[in-house]
């Protein structure tokens, strides 16, 4: 009796989770939630002074695969998935990146959409704005299981304000 009604309470147990497929994510709702990151904080599109656009494609490569910025900055990144599958571009630490692309790993059907993160279906483009608030060495990568794995990462390297 035990086990069946620990069978019974599996399903409301779990939580439903979608995948990354060749479907957009939905829209995001309400204003963009600003939370600082090592690597910076959402930004404001006025406040943008510079488009950089990044092109995905199923070789797993981004081009360009190296982008320069400085601290401080306001960047409208704009990434375009030329391929025909779904592509994701996400800026984090190495560290953070890599704890994530293990975790798509393990489980593909996470869902997460945060302001540093396009899930770009083929064909289309996506948009991020980043303001690079903290000077270092940064990335930009594909998480979905398999992409970053074969390669498809970016370095950013954000020059502190002052410096060439």
């Amino acid at each position: 009796m035990a086990l069946s009604a620990a069978a019974a309470a599996m399903p409301l147990l779990a939580t439903p989770a979608r995948a990354h497929t060749d479907k957009p994510h939905a829209p995001k709702k309400g204003p963009v939630v600003k939370e600082q990151k090592d690597w910076g904080i959402a930004g404001d599109a006025k406040s943008a002074k510079r488009s950089i656009e990044v092109g995905m494609a199923d070789n797993m490569r981004f081009t360009p695969e190296r982008i320069e910025v400085r601290q401080g900055d306001t960047v409208k990144f704009v990434v375009r998935n030329t391929g025909k599958v779904m592509h994701e571009f996400v800026i984090g630490t190495k560290a953070e990146n890599a704890k994530h692309a293990e975790m798509m790993v393990k489980f593909p059907n996470m869902e997460h959409d945060e302001p540093y993160m396009a899930h770009v279906p083929p064909g289309k483009t996506g948009e991020i704005v980043w303001t690079f608030n903290r000077a270092g060495q940064f990335e930009f990568a594909c998480l979905i299981a398999g992409h970053y794995q074969g390669g498809m990462v970016g370095t950013i390297m954000v020059a502190a304000a002052g410096k060439a």
